[in-house]
């Protein structure tokens, strides 16, 4: 592989400061035992500890200071199962339990299991065996993107029998951002808890972006190759072709993508049924394609040339993301004809895909008010044969323009409450600008809230068990540990700190809010003593 160059200082971060008191632990496979599994485990000052979800690979290892152009290890050397794997779906119709499936089943766990006997919860899937991972798998319900050329990869899944995750984009653009900002937002979302990374980069260099994204990406890096497709036709949606496309996608898939945005969906019949839209066509690469449509008076191309995207992904096992060129981009718009023909064009894509043995998962919007995003879960499930299914938001309202990751969350906790297997995130600057790193920050922090929010009321064990955690050392004054338990501890620290700096705060039994006479769970501890 082609190493990038970059004039730029070289990064190297050492974000293990980020996660005080957290220690990485790995966990051995059973079928496999070269296998290493990463997780994050919080030290408790009370003597216990709570291992979590981490998808930060070794950038919060403290020892580990890594070079931006060396990359990560290529840690899935150590256990593929062959020279030249099948996909994911082809070994489960075979019943042929995968490294990756192992994988993703003891990542899932969190090292709980000993928690949560099997014979306690009636409700919920938990603990994962690798079993279940491939059941899952063969149903067409969850997906592993994990694309064979992405060897520095630490396999999950994606499906609603699973944790939640969220997905941050990033990328650059014709008007701003370098390889150097790129690679800086990569490494810090996936500090920040993004599960994967799409790289939606539409500028200069965009090979050389997402070859030093792939190379430092512990997790799934997802594409929309039609951007690249279109800046080789010079930017005009009209010269594009499907030789072009199919360049494209198969120099992606020889650097690794792990899962491409098609928008095959979209039909040329569909196109007029947007023309009454407030906001009309809002995906990128929706418009890209109703304009081509439009030109040549044809035929989607990504549609009828869909069973030879296929065998490309097949190949290198790409997951497919079906794109959602038609979402909605307004509340008015919600719930149209326009979108739910595209959707159940995607459930028939859907099949095709699966007799490729490519896993898939759909896209959906975008915009829908609280009231109507039920029918969105609802037919998502009929038609796309209970595929995973991934949305941005959706946004609730259209008037919170600065604020919109709180506005999209909000829908997001919904949506995912209800069955939508991954969140994309959405970041302050959504309808404004390139996001930053703080940008980054706040987006993929609001969505973590949104995903545990949806996993909690799902009842996940997991999810119940720590926020339990998290209330004991609340009500304890376990400052430290609140701090510690907290999806960002660092701005706990400091929101605490600000007005109580000092090292005795952090063992008092109150806080700036109430102070020493009227904090109520101190006044609430007076009570049970009296009563002893």
């Amino acid at each position: 592989m082609t190493k990038t160059s970059c004039t730029t200082t070289e990064l190297n971060l050492n974000l293990s400061k980020y996660y005080p008191n957290s220690s990485k632990i790995y966990q051995t496979g059973n079928l496999f035992p070269d296998m290493q599994v990463a997780m994050r485990q919080i030290n408790l000052t009370n003597g216990e500890v709570l291992p979590v979800y981490d998808t930060a690979g070794i950038y919060t290892v403290p020892e580990s200071i890594i070079n931006i152009h060396d990359g990560l290890p290529k840690i899935r050397q150590k256990y593929y199962l062959d020279k030249k794997p099948l996909t994911q779906l082809a070994y489960a119709k075979q019943g042929v339990i995968t490294p990756e499936m192992e994988y993703v089943a003891i990542r899932e766990n969190m090292a709980l299991e000993h928690k949560f006997p099997k014979s306690t919860l009636k409700s919920y899937p938990f603990p994962v065996t690798p079993e279940m991972v491939l059941d899952e798998i063969l149903r067409g319900r969850a997906i592993i993107p994990a694309n064979i050329n992405h060897p520095e990869l630490e396999p999950m899944i994606i499906g609603r029998n699973f944790l939640v995750k969220v997905n941050a984009n990033i990328g650059n653009s014709a008007v701003t951002s370098s390889l150097h900002e790129e690679a800086e937002k990569l490494i810090w979302a996936v500090a920040w808890g993004a599960d994967t990374v799409m790289d939606l980069s539409t500028g200069k260099d965009i090979s050389a972006t997402r070859e030093l994204i792939l190379r430092n990406s512990p997790v799934p890096i997802g594409t929309v190759p039609i951007y690249q497709a279109l800046e080789k036709a010079g930017g005009i949606a009209e010269d594009l072709t499907w030789e072009i496309m199919r360049d494209v996608l198969i120099e992606q898939a020889l650097q690794g993508v792990d899962y491409f945005t098609i928008h095959a969906a979209l039909l040329k019949e569909y196109i007029p049924l947007t023309k009454d839209r407030v906001t009309g066509i809002v995906s990128r690469g929706g418009a890209i394609m109703a304009k081509w449509c439009m030109e040549h008076k044809q035929q989607n191309f990504l549609y009828t040339h869909f069973s030879e995207i296929c065998e490309i992904m097949q190949e290198y096992d790409i997951s497919l993301s079906l794109g959602d060129g038609l979402r909605p981009g307004c509340i008015a718009d919600a719930n149209d004809s326009a979108q739910f023909a595209e959707l159940k064009t995607q459930g028939e894509l859907n099949k095709i895909a699966y007799k490729h043995n490519v896993q898939v998962m759909n896209e959906g919007p975008g915009h829908i008010p609280l009231n109507l995003i039920q029918e969105n879960m609802d037919k998502q499930l009929e038609w796309c044969n209970e595929a995973p299914f991934y949305t941005l938001g959706p946004l609730v309202i259209d008037f919170a323009a600065g604020y919109d990751h709180i506005a999209s969350c909000i829908g997001a906790a919904d949506i995912a409450h209800k069955g939508c297997a991954m969140l994309c995130y959405v970041t302050p600057k959504e309808h404004l600008g390139l996001p930053n790193k703080a940008d980054v920050k706040a987006g993929l922090i609001a969505y973590k809230i949104a995903a545990y929010s949806a996993d909690l009321a799902k009842g996940h064990p997991a999810a119940i068990y720590r926020n339990r955690v998290m209330s004991q050392a609340r009500y304890e004054f376990r400052w430290e540990d609140q701090f510690n338990l907290s999806i960002d501890p660092v701005t706990a620290k400091e929101f605490h700190d600000e007005t109580l700096p000092k090292e005795a705060a952090k063992t008092a039994h109150f806080c700036s809010m109430c102070g020493p006479k009227f904090c109520s769970m101190k006044i609430h501890q007076q009570v049970k003593d009296l009563h002893k």
